[in-house]
């Protein structure tokens, strides 16, 4: 069931100068957001993604097009009643944006305040947020005397503290280093699991989408060039933004001059093996080529894990005749494909 609806959406900014330009930083976007799914959103600066999430909690008024969540258009909503709608989406940003005036206990409780609970209520839910990201014990201390990964935490309490349906996530791993993002994203699939919120994350990393986006979408120039399942844009993206960013997690076969420099250090045909089911693996395909008595060794390549997933793109030199190498790779089974790289 679709939790959040994009159609035809974009935003145009006006000329910031007499006589310059209009920018227009999103598109024509058209996008369907599942109840209790992570969606991911991915781009190069400037692709427009931060400007769509504005949208999305009625931050920004859109240009075109309109935006329903749980089927309420948010275009057309009068300013009170938008207010209302932004108390259900949950927003954490890159910078964790805390209050350094107030305690971390006090940074959770503000948008219960703004809300207007009562006292007893708010303690109880600070109390028990704090709790379930891991910080029960900092409640009395400030955001400078917390680690930049406790800080994000706190941003998520906060986030979750007046119990939205929507969580948006805003770069939220950027500025942390990667054993820090693991355990934040740990933390955005239990909200995602346990709590069931629908969570869109906004990044550019793309080892971000494999880790927690069940979907995403990629954006460039203010437009979604794909969407589709994590899983099937990664291996298989169809278009060259696409592939530009599954590159920067799968290690895929070099190109130009580094793959000039593999051929000249290789003895050997050269060929990209890639397999995407679960029953396939690398040691079945090095099987297959041992059992033909076929010389072989990896050159480049490795395994990764999407989703859950296994997806494997090794590339291989070979030697041997022509017809033990073709009775070799026609034996590595189902699920597996292999393709020689042209000279």
């Amino acid at each position: 069931m679709a939790h959040i609806t994009l159609s035809h959406v974009s935003k145009t900014y006006p000329p910031q100068r007499r006589g310059g330009s209009a920018v227009t930083a999103v598109d024509d976007v058209s996008l369907t957001v599942d109840r209790g799914e992570v969606f991911g959103i991915i781009g190069y600066s400037g692709a427009g993604k931060s400007t769509l999430v504005r949208l999305i909690n009625g931050l920004e008024p859109v240009t075109g097009g309109s935006i329903e969540v749980d089927g309420t258009d948010l275009v057309t909503l009068p300013e009170r009643r938008l207010r209302a709608v932004r108390q259900g989406i949950g927003m954490i940003f890159q910078r964790f944006n805390l209050l350094r005036s107030r305690t971390i206990a006090g940074n959770v409780a503000y948008p219960l305040e703004v809300a207007g609970v009562p006292r007893a209520e708010r303690r109880a839910r600070v109390a028990e947020m704090l709790d379930f990201v891991g910080l029960a014990d900092k409640a009395d201390a400030y955001p400078e005397q917390l680690s930049g990964g406790q800080q994000q935490r706190v941003g998520i309490a906060r986030a979750l503290a007046a119990r939205p349906g929507i969580l948006l996530a805003d770069e939220a791993t950027s500025a942390l280093d990667p054993e820090t993002t693991d355990e934040v994203l740990d933390l955005l699939a239990r909200v995602n699991q346990e709590l069931g919120l629908t969570i869109v994350v906004i990044t550019h990393e793309m080892d971000v989408i494999a880790r927690i986006a069940t979907r995403v979408a990629v954006m460039e120039k203010g437009r979604v060039v794909e969407t589709g399942d994590t899983y099937d844009v990664f291996t298989n993206p169809q278009t060259d933004t696409s592939r530009r960013f599954v590159r920067t997690v799968v290690r895929a076969l070099p190109e130009g001059d580094a793959l000039a420099t593999l051929r000249e250090k290789t003895d050997g045909r050269l060929f990209t093996i890639s397999f995407s089911d679960e029953g396939a693996s690398e040691a079945r395909v090095f099987g297959a080529l041992a059992r033909a008595g076929v010389d072989f060794h990896l050159v480049h390549g490795g395994v990764d894990d999407i989703q859950g997933r296994v997806y494997g793109l090794l590339t291989i030199a070979v030697r041997g005749s022509d017809e033990a190498v073709a009775s070799a790779l026609a034996g590595v089974g189902p699920g597996v494909t292999v393709q020689e790289v042209a000279a």
